[in-house]
């Protein structure tokens, strides 16, 4: 995640040398997205078939390559190729995760899970920092130090990273490709979730298509460089680390899971609404910027553990596991959207329309404890909710 904020402030700044189009800045943020749906769910199970550590090493040198690409790509389709190598090379989480739990007890298991999300936060804040700085440089400067980075960090992990799963442990059927989608469709099926997942799908929607074209926005609206976004980057990081880290712990007890998730949505409107509302005084994003973020660490918690609750303990993998394939669809939809309506209808339109989306979102959140959790009799059976 180092490399990857490194250079996603930076995008839009890259791109401009060629075209200067939101709507191919998003269609490049949704490649990204794209491949690592695809590419995820075939490396975690060719994992389970060669072992974790070759899959790593893979990633790791796949994405020191794509990263010196975009450094040197003399032209807009080597830097789609670039974007898409690593994509499909920053698609690993399944595989560290796999990692994780070979090498924890169940006891330690969540605490280890815990660290590797914390690491890949701190990645992104210190990358967006580094970026910010290096692009003061050349903005070839970089994707080549994160393309070092990504080596150095490859070639100590061929030293130093041991092998978590033996042979006798490994699957020996052949890797086949699996349909993608599969999961998603499935936990669609289940009325006692179906609205909460509708309301992940639009709340993350919203804030990939956010996260794509600040940058672009920022800079057509307010002349911002590579540095500013890079520091509006940061901002953003360590408000979601403060909220998930701190005032997570302390609203939980006090409020509960329902009033968390609609409180964060609403948080999350109101800041979109007011992002699209800013026409000169630039200083006026951070405060927004808090706003939204503080929103987002309190509702995509909440809002999975409501999810959790409802689906019952048979099946949390096959649900969670569903949940983050939609999760996935909503980055590839986000930041393309977003481009397009920037493009056809105006810098303001895509904050402006998240806010309504993610008003839609908290009004669905609303209803479903107002109506009654509907009964199914399929193998997953719904329990009662924690504060019902």
């Amino acid at each position: 995640m180092l490399g990857y904020g490194l250079i996603m402030p930076l995008l839009p700044f890259i791109v401009k040398t060629w075209v200067s189009d939101a709507t191919v800045i998003g269609l490049l943020g949704s490649l990204y997205a794209a491949m690592q749906l695809l590419a995820a769910p075939l490396l975690g199970t060719l994992s389970d078939r060669i072992g974790r550590r070759s899959v790593l090493l893979i990633c790791l040198f796949g994405s020191a390559v794509a990263y010196l690409g975009l450094a040197l790509a003399g032209s807009l389709p080597l830097v789609i190729l670039a974007i898409a190598l690593g994509g499909a090379a920053g698609s690993s989480m399944p595989v560290a995760q796999a990692y994780i739990a070979d090498t924890t007890t169940a006891e330690r298991r969540a605490q280890g899970f815990g660290l590797l999300g914390a690491a890949f936060g701190l990645g992104l804040i210190g990358g967006s920092a580094i970026g910010g700085l290096l692009s003061q440089y050349g903005l070839a400067l970089p994707p080549a130090v994160a393309a070092t980075i990504a080596f150095l960090n490859a070639l100590w992990a061929t030293i130093a990273l041991p092998e978590t799963l033996p042979p006798n442990r490994r699957r020996i059927q052949p890797v086949r490709l699996t349909n993608p989608f599969a999961a998603a469709v499935t936990v669609l099926t289940l009325p006692q979730i179906r609205p909460l997942l509708g309301a992940v799908v639009i709340l993350n929607i919203a804030f990939a298509g956010l996260q794509n074209n600040v940058a672009y926005f920022t800079m057509t609206r307010f002349g911002w460089g590579p540095e500013q976004n890079a520091v509006l980057f940061v901002f953003v990081g360590l408000c979601a680390v403060v909220t998930q880290g701190v005032l997570l712990r302390i609203l939980q007890p006090l409020l509960g899971e329902r009033h968390l998730a609609g409180g964060g949505l609403g948080l999350m409107a109101l800041g979109f609404a007011l992002v699209g509302l800013v026409h000169n005084e630039s200083w006026r994003l951070f405060p927004i910027a808090a706003m939204f973020a503080t929103g987002m660490g309190l509702a995509v918690p909440a809002l999975t553990s409501l999810i959790s609750l409802r689906a019952g303990d048979r099946r949390q993998g096959a649900i969670l596991g569903g949940m983050q394939t939609l999760i996935s669809i909503a980055l590839v939809i986000g930041p393309l959207s977003f481009g397009f309506i920037f493009d056809q209808i105006g810098p303001d339109a895509p904050y402006l329309i998240g806010s309504l989306m993610l008003l839609g979102a908290w009004l669905i959140t609303v209803l479903t404890f107002v109506q009654p959790t509907p009964v199914t009799t399929g193998s997953l059976h719904p329990v009662e909710d924690s504060e019902a």
